[in-house]
């Protein structure tokens, strides 16, 4: 009994040293990853074991053959252990900051959320109380003047147009984000599509006196939904156009390497703060403070637009990006070449 109790307490003495030179590690190493985390401890689990045998076994005084056994075979186990621990330990380090990442994406979306639900009601209330106001006003016949009546009638339909553009805006959304986007990818002349983007929307532009720029040459092919090409060079060019001072020009050239085809739109639109360059394509962020804001006329977006724009180029396998430039910013969108 006496023998156990001191086998006990060598191991306990051995193993507990090692423990506590694994807590000084640990909070020197405070601030680190997961996985360092967990190699430490894992080593300091396997080394406590190692110590508390040898101590226990250089204790009996085992001949220096058993000795040396004892020695290989608890050495060997370690390194078996700490190899597998390190294995599994990366993994587990990984699925622990996927499922962070997961979390905070979440929490992302869920703000993203009730700020698009804010700005969809009251895009939709402001200008419905407006149409209903002068829905009333003809239809009560106090207005009789033509020219007012005319004015009526035209901002009835341009803000009948807006709401119709942000339900189509929340429905394309709402298929990107399901995953109920069907691509019918085709052979697609860029240039063709950047024209008639352009001609869509040049009447914009031109009330806020902004010029359109394309590039001469360099125009590419590119494999991808048409449907879906469109509205991505459309949203970008909206985008630029509303944001840009008036007098202000937008530039749009594209190109292609070896594995992408690229689109660019410049504008002079004053630049994005840093931190909000990471928001931009984020659902309902406008970014007013960031950008000159929408002159009257320029028809102010849901916030959905740039959102919109990833989850297209995303459904393609591309990536888009943004950055400032010495005038204003530079959208870039990349697409497989093939």
């Amino acid at each position: 009994m006496t023998d156990t109790l001191l086998i006990g307490l060598y191991a306990l003495a051995a193993g507990g040293a090692v423990g506590l030179a694994g807590a000084a590690a640990l909070r020197l190493l405070r601030g680190r990853s997961i996985l360092v985390h967990i190699l430490v401890l894992l080593t300091v689990t396997v080394l406590a074991v190692v110590a508390g045998i040898v101590t226990v076994a250089q204790a009996m005084f085992l001949s220096p053959h058993d000795l040396w056994v004892v020695l290989v075979t608890v050495s060997a186990a370690a390194v078996i252990s700490l190899a597998v621990g390190t294995v599994f330990g990366s993994r587990l380090a990984a699925s622990a900051v996927w499922a962070q990442t997961a979390r905070d994406r979440e929490r992302r979306l869920e703000a993203g959320r009730r700020e698009l639900v804010a700005w969809v009601s009251h895009d939709l209330r402001t200008p419905l109380a407006g149409l209903r106001a002068m829905a009333e006003a003809l239809e009560d016949g106090i207005i009789h003047d033509p020219a007012v009546v005319d004015e009526y009638h035209r901002r009835i339909r341009v803000e009948t147009d807006r709401m119709a553009q942000l339900v189509d805006d929340l429905f394309e959304l709402s298929r990107i984000n399901a995953g109920a986007l069907r691509l019918v990818p085709t052979t697609v002349p860029l240039r063709d599509v950047v024209s008639d983007a352009i001609a869509g929307v040049a009447p914009l532009a031109a009330r806020r006196r902004i010029h359109l720029i394309a590039a001469d040459s360099g125009w590419p092919y590119v494999r991808a939904g048409e449907r879906e090409l469109a509205r991505i060079v459309s949203n970008l060019l909206i985008n630029s156009v509303r944001y840009t001072p008036e007098d202000g020009s937008v530039h749009i050239a594209a190109g292609h390497d070896p594995d992408n085809v690229w689109l660019a739109v410049s504008d002079t639109c004053g630049g994005i703060p840093g931190e909000d360059l990471d928001r931009v394509f984020d659902v309902a962020f406008r970014g007013e403070r960031a950008r000159t804001p929408g002159a009257a006329g320029s028809g102010g977006g849901g916030g959905l637009g740039l959102a919109i724009v990833r989850g297209l180029v995303e459904a393609h396998g591309g990536r888009v990006a943004v950055r400032n430039t010495d005038r204003g910013c530079r959208f870039e969108v990349r697409l497989p070449a093939t």
